[in-house]
């Protein structure tokens, strides 16, 4: 009987190491596809204008009397 629960657990342990890799490979394809599509859109390009923006709405905020961060 032991040898038998243990071919079992063995088959068991099995199927979830090929379902982890098929939903990590699933994952994987679907973040990609996502991210790559971003950085093509241009996500990421006015990261630098935003630092430029927000330093100067402080600026303002500073010459108006109002409290910066």
């Amino acid at each position: 009987m032991a040898e038998s629960a243990k071919k079992v657990a063995q088959q068991a342990e099995d199927r979830l190491d090929k379902v982890a890799k098929n939903v990590r490979e699933r994952f994987d394809r679907i973040t990609e596809g996502r991210f790559t599509d971003e950085i093509k859109n241009g996500r990421f390009a006015d990261q630098v204008d935003h630092g430029v923006d927000q330093g100067r709405a402080e600026a303002r905020r500073r010459n108006q009397g109002g409290s910066a961060r």
